[in-house]
């Protein structure tokens, strides 16, 4: 049997309770569990999913992560929202917080891309629907492949 998709992450994180805030209030996730000091598991709106993501504390002793730039190791995570609204939307929050770093056209998606209070990095990415993918939209894949936008 095949792999079907991915059913949740788990990060590392500094500050338990701020990471917490965030991923609720910027990304509209809501806590499932909370182990005060420990771990939190938080559910995206909408999923199905026991939880999406998991936290656990390591402190604020906690170096950055390297990955990516000395190390090997994920580069990020990508969340899907719905309607090119709710991703103008989650713009403008992450824009406030100063959690944007940057935003493509990929075609046939939309991506914005963020970092977490840890600096962990995450896209958030609407999907044109695919009825709506014509030869048009094929051809620009083709030719143009992703094209990054300014803030």
């Amino acid at each position: 049997m095949a792999i079907t998709r991915l059913n949740h992450a788990v990060l590392y994180v500094r500050n338990l309770e701020r990471t917490q805030e965030f991923y609720e209030n910027v990304l509209g996730f809501r806590t499932i569990i909370f182990m005060p000091g420990q771990a939190a598991f938080l559910q995206a709106s909408g999923s199905t999913n026991d939880h999406d993501l998991g936290v656990f504390q390591i402190g604020d002793q906690a170096g950055p992560s390297q990955a990516g730039r000395s190390t090997v190791g994920l580069y990020h995570l990508a969340w899907e929202v719905d309607t090119l609204a709710e991703l103008a939307r989650i713009r403008g929050v992450l824009q406030d917080r100063g959690a944007l770093v940057g935003a493509s056209d990929h075609v046939t998606t939309k991506a914005l891309y963020a970092q977490d209070p840890d600096g962990i990095e995450f896209e958030v990415s609407w999907l044109l629907p695919a009825d709506l993918i014509d030869d048009g939209i094929r051809d620009r894949l083709a030719t143009h492949g992703i094209r990054p936008q300014p803030l």
